[in-house]
């Protein structure tokens, strides 16, 4: 895994032409009333959007993957936009399994985040599962008014159970204010040099990171901390960033073990960090 800056070169270049699916999930939470409403959720193609109950003052909605996507040649788009005191959950019903298509082209995924002034969003989609044979491009891009707040939280499985890993090459791009906060490319599965290796990921297979951004973090920003005692049942770090964010990023040997570790950080945070953000 890499940091870079803003003068770095494009993490992918112009996709040829493909066969597989085109589509584009969009939501927009605005406030009304003291009351995040979604005067825009429109799903196609994989993308069934899905109000769930509110939870306060927070909207929530739920991504059901309608058909079998990411495949081959695919290319899928999701755009969610926190307005002015917006509250903002985004979920998924499952895991998203990216599989081989019918052309050998890769697949595309790209997710685009506006949190605007005094606004906040949850993005805790359930695990990508990167099965064999599969090659997918994944992309955040995330735009945060300065005083936006933000918890992302991805999680990576290469390969199911018994099968070797598909590739997947990932970019994560965060600006605040306008500002980069953090830029970071990871590459993963056949095809990518040395990923399996010590330095990396050894005999790892699942991947995940949390990112947070509060400006309650300008105050008091959190200590680093190493959670997981057992190396064999994954380990995750807590890194404070430049800005007001801190990044957790955790390894374990399945998926099942990641999302315990995941859990057991984002646990110990709620005692570190405003409640609003933290659940």
């Amino acid at each position: 895994m890499t940091l870079t800056t803003e003068e770095a070169v494009p993490f992918a270049q112009p996709a040829p032409p493909a066969t597989g699916v085109r589509a584009t999930a969009r939501i927009t939470a605005a406030t009304r009333g003291g009351t995040t409403t979604l005067p825009v959720l429109d799903g196609d193609g994989p993308f069934e959007m899905r109000r769930l109950r509110s939870r306060g003052t927070e909207a929530r909605v739920c991504i059901v993957g309608a058909m079998s996507a990411p495949l081959g040649g695919d290319r899928l788009r999701i755009e969610a936009t926190a307005q002015q005191n917006a509250a903002l959950h985004i979920t998924s019903s499952a895991a998203t399994l990216a599989l081989p298509g019918p052309t050998p082209e890769y697949a595309t995924y790209d997710v685009h985040l506006i949190v605007e002034e005094h606004a906040e969003l949850h993005w805790l989609p359930k695990p990508l599962i990167c099965a064999a044979g599969s090659n997918l491009r994944q992309t955040w891009n995330v735009d945060l008014a300065p005083t936006a707040r933000l918890v992302l939280r991805e999680e990576q499985v290469l390969g199911r159970t018994g099968e070797t890993s598909g590739h997947v090459a990932t970019r994560l791009t965060v600006r605040r204010g306008g500002h980069m906060l953090l830029e970071q490319e990871a590459e993963y599965g056949p095809g990518a040099p040395g990923w399996d290796g010590p330095a990396v990921l050894g005999g790892y297979r699942a991947i995940g990171q949390m990112l947070i951004v509060d400006p309650a973090f300008e105050s008091k920003s959190p200590e680093p901390q190493l959670f997981g005692d057992d190396s064999e049942e994954g380990q995750a770090i807590l890194t404070p960033l430049a800005e007001p964010a801190a990044l957790v990023t955790a390894i374990a040997p399945d998926g099942l073990r990641l999302r315990r570790l995941l859990d057991t950080t984002q646990s110990a945070l709620r005692h570190r960090v405003p409640a609003e953000i933290a659940h």
